[in-house]
């Protein structure tokens, strides 16, 4: 499997749900769906989501 990191290409906020989407083998817009619908039932998935933005570190720039 990949590693979890935050792409810079393919972010919509923070590239939370993208990054997720690209370790476990799932579109980003799967799981950016789900998480929308999730918000639907009450929980802390907004906290979740800045937590997680915090900890998955962003990817790195290559220099050639």
């Amino acid at each position: 499997m990949n590693t979890l990191f935050r792409p810079r290409d393919d972010r919509i906020l923070a590239g939370v749900c993208s990054g997720l989407g690209h370790r476990f083998g799932v579109e980003p817009r799967t799981v950016r769906l789900l998480f929308l619908l999730s918000c639907l039932i009450p929980g802390p998935q907004a906290f979740l989501y800045l937590l997680l933005w915090i900890i998955i570190p962003g990817e790195r720039r290559t220099t050639i």
